[in-house]
């Protein structure tokens, strides 16, 4: 009789211990994996081998699911917009849902490091996301804007959304270990040395020193989307009763 015939020793749990059951690999999970690298080690280290790596499989075994790295990216960009319903298109209210399209683009970037380099890389103009389109665009005819505007105001919103996020990441990114108190010192030397330029080379410099770098990424955003959508709303014809 083998070593492998004899029953297990009452005392000995590693022959009673069952195996542990494999989990199934699916889109799902290499999407989620895939997120997990990019968090971790950002957009120019995501591989389809480093997330073989943190399933631990082949990469082999991606290529059953996902055709390749083009096509995670894909994916990767079609969960940015899960549980994310526009509303139905109202008239009175056009800038205000703009706004909140862009506040939860922005938001949803800035879930995950580097979402927005995959993001500009991408198209929405899927089977699965041409219904979200369709939404946006009616929300934007619906302020009565020429339609030679309203067909790009979607893509010049989404560019701002995601160069906005993108610059802002980075410089998250290259100071995320940086104490707050040390940005406060750092922000007070820059102010004070665009207030102690010669005047009359730069008035306009010195003049606005306190401000230059006074204002949150919050501030920038609202600012910037507030000069888009009122740049959009300047070409609405006004009615009669309106002039």
């Amino acid at each position: 009789m083998s070593e492998t015939d004899l029953p297990a020793a009452p005392w000995d749990r590693r022959r009673r211990r069952p195996a542990p059951a494999k989990v199934p690999l699916t889109r799902e999970r290499i999407v989620e994996a895939a997120f997990t690298v990019l968090d971790r080690e950002g957009y120019d280290r995501l591989s389809m081998r480093q997330v073989a790596l943190e399933l631990g499989v082949a990469v082999s075994a991606l290529y059953v699911h996902v055709a390749n790295k083009d096509e995670l990216f894909e994916l990767m960009y079609l969960r940015l917009f899960e549980g994310r319903e526009l509303p139905d298109p109202d008239p009175e209210r056009w800038q205000e849902q703009l706004k909140e399209f862009a506040r939860d683009g922005r938001a949803a970037l800035l879930r995950h490091r580097d979402m927005a380099r995959i993001s500009m890389g991408q198209l929405p103009f899927t089977p699965t996301l041409l219904p979200h389109v369709e939404r946006l665009m009616a929300i934007i005819r619906a302020s009565g804007m020429p339609d030679r505007v309203a067909a790009m105001a979607g893509d010049l919103l989404s560019t701002y959304i995601e160069g906005f996020t993108l610059e802002e990441g980075m410089w998250l990114e290259r100071y995320k270990d940086m104490d707050p108190s040390t940005w406060e010192v750092k922000r007070q030397e820059i102010t004070d040395y665009f207030a102690t330029l010669p005047p009359d080379r730069f008035p306009n410099m010195v003049a606005m020193a306190g401000l230059m770098v006074d204002e949150s990424n919050d501030y920038r955003f609202e600012l910037g989307l507030d000069i888009l959508v009122r740049g959009l709303a300047s070409y609405v014809e006004k009615t009669p009763e309106e002039s």
